[in-house]
C-alpha cells in the first residue's frame, strides 16, 4: 500500500513538472518572438546621422529664404 501511494505521489509530481516544462517552453517561444519584434523596431527607428546632415545641407537655402520673409 505504501509503495502504491508513493508511486502515485511521484507520478503526480512528475506530471506537474512536465506541465511546468511545457509552459516554460511556450514562454520561451513567445519571448523569442517579442525579442525579434523589438529588434525590427530598433532597426527601423535607428538614427541616421549621415543622412540628417545631408538633408540639412540641402534645406539650408529654403531655411534662409524663409528667414528672409
Amino acid at each position: 500500500m505504501t509503495v502504491v501511494l508513493a508511486v502515485l505521489i511521484i507520478a503526480a509530481a512528475a506530471l506537474g513538472l512536465i506541465r511546468v516544462i511545457g509552459h516554460l517552453m511556450a514562454v520561451t517561444r513567445t519571448l523569442d518572438g517579442v525579442l525579434a519584434g523589438v529588434g525590427v523596431v530598433a532597426d527601423r527607428t535607428a538614427t541616421v546621422p549621415a543622412s540628417v546632415a545631408a538633408v540639412n545641407a540641402s534645406l539650408k537655402p529654403v531655411r534662409d529664404f524663409c528667414e528672409a520673409v
